[in-house]
């Protein structure tokens, strides 16, 4: 069928936005038109480009003498290094269900370039075979994050009913704080209506089965005031608790993975390729750390805190007789 001259125009734009090479020749031939009519629609496309620079940004066409065709070049175009690195990535994490997962990363293979694109797939192919998904009870997680970061940026108070451990429910009224994303879980941070100290509440968000956000907008003198980047730092595997201070020796092989991984954590003093860090944390996230790494930690500050790990670890020494 024919294809207009407005309709082929739009068509190759779109295909540069795919990142195919649009050679002049190859299109004439494609499309049934001369070589004067892609290059005259190649000009008219530059010059919408060029002319549009505030709606385009730096968008333009360029000639691209090893592939023999124009390219469609802007800044917010991923590469596919990028492509490749975001598909890793939301693989890695195991939050998506496997059909959300498909379909995800078949939109980031779609906008690689037609000669890598298979490339690309059959790298992935594999891994996303053997792809295992966490179990979540929320139908839809995507839906019920993006609620809650409406509520957040418009500062209204939320309701949630929220699944426990012995599969019963409970209602919660909370301001949200903030959405994160930590160990294969997306989490809502929030704090409690009534609650005096501000203590920060953690909640997987694919254990809400129930979200209600409520109309009326909480003004900024009631609002609560925190800081999401320092709670982020502070929130060491999700759990909820007192803020504290604990100093703990390391020797194992890599401090820098300990600062990558604790990021309130400093250093205090070096001795004999031993460590002494101090780090702020919220709640018991810490010493599930700490006691992960075995006989290369050892807490020592503050008092109650070393009492509490010896404790730990004299129950755990019990299942073993």
């Amino acid at each position: 069928m024919k294809v207009g001259k407005q309709n082929r125009i739009l068509e190759i734009f779109f295909r540069g936005m795919r990142g195919e090479s649009l050679s002049i020749a190859e299109l004439a031939y494609e499309y049934g038109v001369s070589k004067k009519s892609i290059s005259r629609d190649v000009g008219d496309l530059k010059a919408f480009l060029a002319d549009r620079r505030e709606l385009v940004g730096n968008m333009s066409l360029k000639y691209d003498y090893q592939l023999k065709g124009y390219r469609l070049c802007f800044d917010d175009l991923l590469s596919n290094t990028e492509l490749f690195a975001l598909a890793k990535l939301i693989i890695g994490t195991k939050a998506f269900s496997k059909i959300k997962l498909l379909e995800l990363v078949n939109k980031l293979v779609r906008f690689t370039t037609p000669t890598e694109r298979p490339r690309l797939r059959q790298m992935l192919r594999r891994e996303m075979y053997h792809y295992t998904e966490v179990s979540h009870e929320c139908g839809d997680v995507e839906n019920v994050l993006w609620q809650l970061v409406c509520a957040i940026t418009d500062r209204r108070e939320i309701s949630i009913d929220y699944c426990l451990p012995d599969r019963t429910a409970e209602t919660y009224r909370l301001f949200p704080a903030s959405v994160l994303f930590s160990d294969m879980y997306f989490y809502l941070i929030a704090f409690g209506i009534d609650d005096k100290e501000r203590k920060p509440m953690y909640f997987r968000a694919d254990l809400i089965r129930k979200l209600t956000v409520h109309r009326k907008r909480v003004s900024d003198t009631v609002w609560p005031s925190f800081d999401d980047g320092l709670l982020r730092k502070r929130s060491l595997l999700m759990w909820g608790g007192q803020l504290r201070t604990v100093r703990f020796e390391f020797s194992g092989p890599s401090v820098q993975a300990v600062l990558d991984r604790l990021p309130t954590a400093k250093i205090i003093e070096k001795r004999h390729g031993t460590y002494l860090l101090e780090a702020e944390a919220y709640g018991d996230g810490i010493k599930m750390w700490l006691l992960s790494q075995g006989r290369r930690t050892r807490v020592v500050g503050p008092p109650e805190f070393v009492e509490e790990m010896r404790g730990e670890i004299e129950a755990m020494r019990g299942l073993y007789g």
